[in-house]
């Protein structure tokens, strides 16, 4: 018996670690930090001695020969030349269900609203969501984003993906905040990517509200985060949508901003030098982008429907901005909004004549669709002589196409404009528009 205890004993000695793996840190760059002899695949993570003793969560990046490149989530506390970098065990899927309902996470799924740890039956998976395109439901029925102007001349639908495209401080987080409030969806997953912390909590409390908080969930990963999170937050968002559309739920995916996502791939492109390409942007992100758009809308038949909308910064009022440029092509349509329509206090400031809805030929009728391209034809009609009218430079009786759009004027602005706090249902907006178009 005596002998048989202690064979036991030496056979679980096998499983004991007598040494722990480590390699260690060489260089610190900017965000990267280059390590040697902790072998890990990209997408692993490792943890990083700091000088106060704990420990700093990276992930692998890239690497060159021997060398391992990591790029941390959170900023270092203290790094030293030699700190020890430990493997990480491989991070276990974050589990989700309807509990994550009123919630607001990190970039890592981490409960930021001191509410207690998140938990759920099912897991989430890492990867972003894919779609076989020949089984991805069309869009067919339209969507009600409680915005007159948009319901009325930019109907979207159901699984459609569209950009607010506008220079900065035009009013790109306002109109979400009224398409949040107003649309009807089951669910909605709000990604607050790069943007200041100061409207983390606005968007929460006036563009949400309690009532809307219920029904969302919020992840965010302010400016000052790393470029990591940043990423990591922006495809987690995407990857919570995609399971609640699978569920069969109708939801709304909202991110702000597309351009902030972009640019966190720069940085790490950079970084690890990849060669920039225009504007400074390297070849990657103008790969990564159709790859995150993709992994929304509708999915397989018999699952819910999955809408988004992406603002997109217009840096500098340039709408030939490469990501700017690049959205557009990829996007199912594009809302521009207008700095010259901001300064005379005309909000939202929605440029007609430049925004377009790939989608509104599928869901709208055809009265509709008439009275839609008939407004358009009379404003931009009107739009061109509108500087010469107070100048003496029209003449009424001359043309009866431009003597009907001057009439008209008055009712196409009213139309166009919109309270911030006021709704706007789909069916009213039609009605009114053919109201005006007669």
């Amino acid at each position: 018996m005596l002998d048989y205890k202690l064979d036991e004993a030496l056979r679980s000695l096998d499983g004991v670690q007598l040494a722990k793996v480590a390699g260690r840190l060489v260089r610190v760059s900017g965000m990267l930090l280059e390590s040697l002899g902790c072998q890990r695949s990209t997408g692993q993570r490792c943890r990083v001695e700091q000088a106060d003793g704990s420990l700093l969560d990276a992930q692998v990046v890239g690497f060159n020969r021997d060398i391992t490149y990591l790029m941390p989530f959170k900023k270092p506390v203290g790094l030293a030349a030699g700190s020890r970098v430990f493997p990480a065990k491989d991070e276990a899927l974050l589990q989700i269900d309807e509990s994550w309902l009123g919630r607001v996470v990190n970039g890592l799924g981490e409960p930021l609203d001191e509410r207690g740890k998140l938990s759920g039956r099912d897991p989430l998976p890492v990867e972003l969501p894919r779609v076989n395109p020949l089984r991805r439901r069309p869009v067919e029925a339209a969507l009600d984003v409680g915005v007159r102007a948009i319901n009325g001349l930019l109907t979207l639908g159901k699984g459609q993906r569209v950009g607010l495209f506008a220079g900065s401080g035009v009013g790109k987080s306002v109109l979400l905040g009224m398409i949040t409030r107003q649309t009807k969806a089951d669910v909605v997953v709000v990604g607050l990517i790069g943007e200041r912390g100061r409207e983390v909590q606005e968007f929460i409390l006036h563009s949400l509200g309690e009532e809307g908080l219920r029904k969302a969930v919020v992840v965010v990963a302010p400016a000052n985060e790393s470029p990591l999170m940043r990423l990591k937050a922006t495809e987690l968002c995407h990857s919570i949508a995609a399971y609640f559309r699978d569920q069969g739920q109708d939801v709304l995916l909202l991110v702000d901003s597309l351009t902030r996502y972009a640019m966190a791939q720069r940085e790490i492109a950079l970084a690890l030098g990849e060669p920039p390409a225009t504007k400074g942007y390297p070849p990657s992100v103008f790969g990564m982008l159709p790859e995150l758009v993709e992994s929304a809308g509708n999915g397989e038949s018999g699952s819910g429907s999955l809408s988004a909308i992406y603002t997109v910064l217009a840096e500098g009022d340039d709408h030939q901005d490469p990501i700017v440029d690049c959205a557009r092509a990829i996007l199912d349509g594009h809302i521009v909004l207008s700095r010259r329509l901001a300064d005379v206090g005309h909000y939202p400031a929605i440029d007609i004549s430049a925004s377009v809805s790939r989608c509104m030929s599928q869901v709208g009728e055809a009265a509709h669709l008439a009275a839609g391209r008939q407004f358009k034809e009379f404003y931009s009609t009107f739009e061109k002589i509108k500087e010469l009218i107070p100048l003496g430079g029209y003449t009424p009786g001359m043309d009866a196409k431009t003597d009907r759009a001057v009439q008209l004027a008055p009712s196409l602005e009213r139309f166009l404009r919109q309270e911030v706090g006021s709704g706007a249902e789909l069916g009213a907006s039609i009605a009114t528009l053919q109201s005006i178009i007669k």
